[in-house]
């Protein structure tokens, strides 16, 4: 058995299975340089994915997967083809997708207190403790406020 028999590999819908990315993305991923361009089959002129193809697209959806945006994504492959170089301004592109995320962790954390007092002021108006919802439905309106001014992230 040759070297090249021994290696597996992969059509689009078993990487997209693998990789959770949709054959959709895969094909735009390429056709914009996100992926480098993959083989096609001799015959069918499939996409025929290999083991460092696979290795590339699964972090490639590892970042998608953290909401980076497709623009951030290109210059994360590029910085990363010049290697210890672009260390820096990996450091950059990574440490902005860490503070978008924060972010988006604050606003997810505050419509999860507005939800929650939500909960209380529907079982307190349940319960008949007018006082106590009365006192929830304001500190809610207080909370809806800070989440109009958050925005959506």
């Amino acid at each position: 058995m040759s070297i090249q028999a021994a290696r597996r590999t992969y059509t689009i819908k078993e990487t997209a299975a693998l990789t959770g990315l949709p054959a959709s993305t895969l094909r735009y991923y390429e056709s914009i340089g996100i992926i480098a361009p993959v083989s096609r089959g001799a015959s069918s002129r499939h996409r025929v994915y290999d083991e460092g193809d696979l290795d590339r697209v699964m972090w490639i959806a590892c970042l998608a997967a953290t909401g980076m945006s497709v623009g951030d994504m290109k210059r994360y492959v590029a910085n990363g083809e010049l290697g210890p170089a672009a260390a820096r301004a990996q450091v950059e592109l990574l440490t902005a997708q860490q503070r978008r995320l924060e972010i988006e962790a604050e606003h997810i954390a505050l419509r999860q207190r507005y939800v929650a007092l939500k909960i209380d002021y529907w079982r307190a108006t349940d319960a008949g403790d007018e006082s106590r919802a009365e006192q929830l439905s304001d500190e809610a309106l207080r909370l809806a406020r800070d989440l109009k001014r958050a925005g959506r992230p």
